[in-house]
Formats: structure tokens, sequence, C-alpha cells
């Protein structure tokens, strides 16, 4: 069974495909060391029908042919870009199902702030799947679920990681008119419980529990976009993305599922309808399109992903653009994470070191980068000192 057929922890993405398909629901997700989702089948209870193996995206490899269409776009709203990860282009698409009396799925936090999939009736719901989480989301029997609402006649839009996508297409096994599912471009996903790891050390460092996080705050910026931590004593965090520890950890590539090192889901040809990320290089590409304030890339995969955004077309700012191109400055669409050769360790002593020794021991950077980095700060200051500072800003001027 699939317990048995999946050998390495690699070749599993945790998409939880097979528990939602076990007509017996003798298939359990355990949780490893490293605090992933893995399969265990109760052999007492297992009837060899085989459908956990038919429907794994890994085993069996689905395929989809299409030819996408790439696009610069942001939400008009102000506040609701603002509080989007890029340009707030979900929102606007899971407002129009939710206009249609439809259902969304995505992931949010639970009350203890673990991520976890869970679906959406209103639009003042919606905020709970606004913006970025960097964990890899429990999607219990958030595919059941789905396919309740389509049988029922209900327009749902579905969406989650690319593997969460072909997990939910090979559960349903056949195509839903009323289905629309949106991925995004995916850099990995950290551990549950590294990130459970990282909110505790957050509150013990505060005095106090959480009252709100947010990933990717934007107060100075969406390109150094921020780490925050509301807490219920009033307090705050902020560090951006560069300086906050879980960050660092999760850019680094060292709390990564396994399977994210060699992802078969990193490329162009996506089982969803319409893929969303952000459009780094933007200011290289459309200039005139890049304020700071977060500018989204979307592929359109499908098209039914193409008559939704025709349908919002009225609510965004946006213009078409050469994806060969966006994809250069988002790599994450077609290449896989590489792996980090601290991970192994970084793992072993999770339980052993603070989380801020733990990443200061594992994630800082390669001693001849640290090198340069302290040889230009001090050619810096040498030329600040010795009055050659302007007078070579000028002569760059010049150049320029």
């Amino acid at each position: 069974m699939i317990d048995l057929e999946i050998k390495e922890k690699k070749d599993c993405t945790g998409c939880y495909a097979c528990s939602n398909i076990c007509p017996e629901n003798c298939i359990n997700m355990k949780i490893d060391n490293e605090g992933f989702w893995y399969p265990a089948v109760d052999y007492g209870k297992c009837i060899q029908c085989k459908k956990c193996l038919k429907v794994c995206s890994v085993i069996n490899k689905f395929t989809v042919n299409s030819e996408p269409v790439a696009f610069a776009c942001y939400n008009k709203i102000n506040k609701i870009r603002s509080e989007s990860s890029s340009g707030g282009i979900f929102t606007v698409i899971a407002e129009k199902i939710i206009d249609n009396d439809g259902i969304v799925f995505g992931a949010g936090f639970d009350l203890n702030f673990g991520v976890k999939h869970s679906y959406a009736q209103k639009i003042e719901e919606l905020s709970k799947f606004r913006g970025s989480k960097y964990v890899q989301s429990f999607i219990g029997e958030a595919y059941k679920q789905t396919e309740y609402f389509l049988k029922q006649g209900k327009q749902v839009l579905f969406t989650g990681t690319p593997c969460q996508i072909e997990g939910l297409k090979s559960f349903l096994g056949l195509e839903y008119d009323n289905l629309l599912c949106m991925d995004i471009v995916c850099h990995g996903v950290p551990s549950p419980k590294v990130w459970k790891k990282y909110v505790k050390f957050r509150e013990k460092k505060a005095g106090s529990s959480v009252k709100e996080i947010f990933f990717r705050n934007k107060n100075i910026g969406w390109k150094r976009y921020s780490m925050m931590f509301i807490f219920k004593n009033n307090t705050k965090y902020c560090k951006t993305m560069d300086k906050d520890l879980f960050m660092k950890a999760f850019l680094k590539n060292i709390c990564l599922r396994p399977s994210c090192y060699n992802c078969i889901f990193k490329t162009l040809q996506r089982q969803s309808d319409i893929t969303l990320a952000d459009f780094w290089g933007i200011q290289n590409i459309l200039p005139e399109m890049d304020d700071d304030k977060g500018t989204s890339l979307v592929f359109i995969n499908s098209l039914k992903g193409q008559a939704v955004i025709e349908e919002i077309k009225d609510r965004i700012v946006y213009k078409e653009v050469n994806i060969d191109q966006a994809v250069k400055y988002n790599s994450s669409a077609v290449e896989s994470a590489e792996y980090n050769i601290n991970r192994e360790d970084f793992f072993e002593e999770l339980d052993k070191l603070p989380f801020d020794l733990l990443v200061k021991k594992y994630c800082k950077e390669p001693l001849d980068v640290r090198i340069k980095k302290s040889m230009k700060r001090s050619a810096y200051t040498v030329v600040k000192k010795i009055g050659l500072l302007n007078i070579s800003k000028k002569v760059i001027s010049k150049l320029s």
C-alpha cells in the first residue's frame, strides 16, 4: 500500500490525497520527528482496494498540456492590496466566487496559529486566507469537503500549493465545471514543528501569547517585507525578512519538507487554472507598475482561468508580459529549492537548542560571503573618512 510504495520521504508531499480517498478511513497521516505528515496504513482495516496508490500524484505523475499567459497586475483597492502579500489578486477572485454563492478554500491560522485549510462562505471571512503563510498547511478533509460542495452544484475556488492542487485533482478523479483551482509559485514548505517552536520562542520573548501574525507586513515596503507579531499584552515584534529568525531559516532552505528539494511540480505546465506569485523584477520589466506596494505575477493556465480574469478586469490594474522574462526573476516557478547541507543537523538539534541559537548556528552565511561583506563595509568607511565619498558619487553620476 501507499506507505510501502513511498519508500523515501522525499517522494511524499503530504498532500493528503491518499488519506482522503481511502474508503475505510484506514490511512492516518502521522507526524514524523521533523514535524511533517506521512501516511500510515492500518492493515487491519485495509481492503486492498489500492485507491491510495492510484491517487498519488508522485507515483502516477499526472501531466497537463497548457500554454500559460502571464500578467502583471494589482488590486485597485489600496487597503486590500496593503493587507495582501503582493497585489491583492486573490481577494478579487475570491470575492467574485462568493458573490456567486460559492465557496472558497484556503490556508489560514487556527486558534494556536498553526496553518490549516478551511473554507469561507462570506466575504468578511476571506481575510483569514489573505497573505502568505510560510508553513505547510494541514489539509485534513478539505478534499472531501470540496467534493461535497461541488456535487451540490456550488462554485468552488480551491487555493493551495501546486502539490495540494494536484492532490485535489487526483482525489476528485474528474473535471468539474464549477471548480476553479489557484496555486502559487512556491519556494517550499517549512515544517509546522519548526514554526510552532518559533511562535513559542516569540511568546516567551514577549512574555505574552500571540494576538496576530503577519508574514508579509509592508510598512517599509513590499520588496523588504517584515515578519510581524502582535501580542495580547499590546507589545509588537517586527523585523525585515533578512533579520527575522524564522524567515532566515526558510530562505536558507534549512527547514523545508524533503520533497521540496526535488519538486516534480516546478513547471509552467500546471493543473491549476491560475497561478499567483510576487512579480519580483517588476522594476526592470514594467517600472510604471512598481510603486513598492506589491505587484502580482499571474499565470493564466486554462480557459476557465482566462474567463475569471476577464470578469475582474475592471477591478485590477493589469498588463500582459512575456512569461519567460517574468520567470527569469522568479525562478521558484520552475526550479526546486537548493538542499542545505546543514538541514539534518538543524533538525537534530531542533529540540535541544533555543530557537535563536539554533538559527545562528546553522543559518549563518558562509565564511567567504561574510568576509566579502566585511571588506565592502570597511572600504566604504575608509572612503567616507578620507573625504572621497562625495567625489565618488559625483563621478559615478556623470558617468551614468
